[in-house]
């Protein structure tokens, strides 16, 4: 499965090291659990980045990164694990929770999770502690320019 993630250029070369996510926290996952998150195509990748900007203006320095995950290591959430919540802001500790506990069972190297910001899409969340990640291979990093329109 290719899976996508957007970040600043000068993060690039880190952008699976899920410390993003441990120093600030993200919608699965408290301040401390290091996991990486990725997107199931380019576009949703982009809308993922913009949701949390503000201010505006263009915004230079982004790369795409593409990466690919044999499937064997993939697990889906079940949506009897969403908690009733889970994609209002701000985010409930319970959907931290969810995602805190996966990291913990180490039980596979990504998980697949429903986007809170478009429905059908999903995220992919990676534990770069688990001991199948260098089963996650970049496959190109290329520099991304928003279209002006996105970003007045």
């Amino acid at each position: 499965m290719q899976v996508w993630r957007l970040t600043k250029t000068r993060r690039a070369s880190t952008a699976f090291d899920g410390e993003g996510a441990r120093v600030n926290g993200a919608r699965w996952n408290s301040r401390g659990t290091r996991v990486a998150y990725a997107s199931g195509n380019s576009a949703l990748a982009v809308l993922e980045v913009l949701v949390h900007m503000t201010g505006g203006g263009i915004l230079p320095g982004y790369s795409l990164i593409a990466a690919t995950l044999d499937d064997t290591v993939i697990e889906d959430l079940p949506a009897s694990a969403l908690p009733k919540d889970w994609n209002v802001s701000p985010i409930p500790p319970d959907v931290q929770a969810v995602g805190d506990a996966w990291i913990r069972s180490r039980r596979s190297l990504a998980l697949r999770v429903p986007s809170a910001i478009v429905a059908g899409g999903f995220n992919i969340l990676i534990n770069p502690d688990h001991p199948d990640f260098r089963r996650l291979t970049v496959d190109s990093i290329a520099p991304y320019a928003f279209d002006p329109r996105l970003v007045r």
